[in-house]
């Protein structure tokens, strides 16, 4: 796979959690495309920031475990206080995304100028998918919506591309797994234009044993009213 021109002017952004077994190659295989991977480690304790470092990774650490949204938010500081780039790719450490989504999507960004790229599975194709999963996306997808306003197709993928005006407006307050719904806020409270693309999500036995459990969602669900709720009117 050809790097475009867009690719250098990108950092990708991989939050993990114990994910020493899988991270060394999804940053190797980032970094045939992509020069900068910056690795959020949040508090593992194995060996995720070495084999992150050794893969070619640039790795920021949380001396103990804040949550996704945390690792996510200590990423976007260190781009826009630390580069230049003019895009920022999310992208998990457990192997679900395809690096051809992410180069196609940065591309994508980059032609149109549009703020954000989102990625949709129900765009795109989704393997292995558990049937409990896929109800409790749609019932997450629902939420969403009527959270939001935004008609999307899919919500809580975590493969986006963001330009520098919408990771400037991030500033997340959920730092747990809720801060998917709260992306999605913050592109009607910031004016943020988007896009959805389609994308495979290939979901391994190892994925599927570092997923969300049904009670992780009703804590999302918690942390998005509590949210709502304390929210300035």
């Amino acid at each position: 796979m050809s790097p475009s021109p867009a690719s250098d002017r990108t950092v990708v952004v991989v939050p993990m959690y114990n994910e020493a077994a899988m991270v060394g190659a999804v940053v190797t295989a980032l970094r045939e495309v992509f020069p900068h991977v910056v690795c959020v480690d949040d508090g593992s304790r194995d060996a995720s920031s070495s084999v992150a470092r050794h893969a070619g990774a640039t790795v920021l650490r949380h001396p103990v475990n804040l949550g996704q949204g945390a690792a996510l938010q200590t990423g976007f500081d260190f781009v826009m206080r630390h580069t230049d780039a003019t895009h920022v790719v999310t992208f998990d450490a457990d192997g679900q995304y395809l690096v051809a989504d992410a180069v196609t999507m940065v591309d994508l960004a980059d032609a149109t100028g549009v703020d954000i790229v989102l990625g949709s599975r129900n765009l795109g194709r989704t393997e292995g998918q558990p049937l409990a999963r896929r109800m409790l996306m749609a019932a997450a997808l629902r939420f969403s919506r009527t959270l939001t306003g935004i008609r999307l197709t899919d919500t809580h993928n975590g493969l986006r591309v963001l330009n520098r005006r919408a990771v400037a407006a991030m500033n997340l307050r959920q730092r747990g797994m809720a801060h998917a719904s709260e992306i999605e806020s913050r592109i009607v409270s910031a004016s943020l234009s988007w896009r959805e693309h389609p994308v495979t999500m290939c979901y391994s036995d190892y994925s599927r044993s570092k997923g969300q459990s049904n009670l992780n969602a009703l804590n999302i669900l918690y942390d998005l009213a509590t949210d709502r709720l304390g929210a300035p009117a």
